[in-house]
């Protein structure tokens, strides 16, 4: 009874109850990106609500895990934290000259050559991070060899289209960027690129490259299965997260160039709102 009247004493319900709601809300969220994953008729749409199921579930999950520990945590027996002082009887009186160790004042004096210094600013280097593609020779990419894989069934028409790149760390359901930007932060997270194609058919080869610095990354080859026109996205999450450059995505169909742009990565661009 003792355990259970310091339960319900403290926040722990609350809290408790509120981490289960959230799971639940989670949970839901889960089970309404797997019906539009069952519904969707695009591609890309099912493969971000499958994105979004995984996402989700393990959100869920982790909230699950978590209220299980609080709980557990709350119903242990509490820990007596009662401070015990042992009181002396015939303690001697304090000496004469301890008494006046403790009552002088500290003397506090003052370090030399530690006052005033100069800091340094970080404008210039500021300014130079934020014009970093000036720096950056301009040379006419080519598609490297490991994207190059397959050969394509259909050739290019007049019509083949791919619309410039719009980046940004979150998409909507019907694949527009919210909160597009050109310079980003760096950290862990994910950067996407959303893109509108028209005059596609199934049987094009088309590959993407992801260089930073002018350095090949990441990308990606495949024969195109995802129709005739419609909205698609390309996801960049590196495992040891974005560093200071110039990232770039270039997207070819049948080995020419349709689209590419590039963004730069520089935490104090990205601080100051440029």
């Amino acid at each position: 009874m003792e355990v259970l009247a310091s339960f319900s004493g403290t926040i722990t319900p609350w809290l408790l109850g509120t981490l289960l709601l959230l799971s639940f809300i989670v949970l839901f969220a889960a089970l309404r990106s797997w019906r539009e994953m069952k519904r969707s008729p695009y591609f890309f749409q099912r493969l971000q609500a499958g994105k979004r199921l995984q996402t989700y579930f393990s959100t869920s999950l982790i909230l699950f895990v978590i209220s299980i520990g609080i709980g557990f945590y709350a119903w242990q027996e509490p820990v007596d934290a009662t401070q015990r002082m042992a009181i002396l009887a015939n303690t001697k009186p304090v000496k004469e000259d301890i008494r006046e160790l403790m009552s002088e004042s500290p003397v506090v004096e003052p370090v030399p050559n530690l006052i005033n210094v100069p800091q340094e600013t970080s404008t210039d280097n500021l300014a130079q991070l934020i014009n970093v593609t000036d720096t950056f020779t301009v040379t006419k990419p080519e598609l490297p060899s490991a994207y190059n894989q397959f050969e394509a069934t259909v050739d290019l028409s007049e019509n083949t289209d791919l619309s410039p790149l719009t980046f940004s760390t979150e998409v909507s359901d019907d694949f527009k960027a919210e909160n597009p930007q050109k310079i980003f932060s760096e950290g862990f997270y994910t950067i996407y690129a959303t893109f509108a194609y028209e005059g596609m058919q199934d049987g094009m080869e088309w590959a993407w490259v992801w260089r930073h610095n002018g350095k090949v990354i990441d990308g990606g080859n495949e024969l195109w299965a995802y129709g005739e026109d419609g909205p698609g996205y390309i996801f960049l999450g590196p495992d040891e997260g974005f560093s200071a450059g110039q990232y770039s995505l270039e997207v070819w169909v049948n080995e020419e160039l349709l689209t590419a742009s590039t963004i730069v990565v520089n935490g104090a661009a990205a601080a100051a709102g440029n």
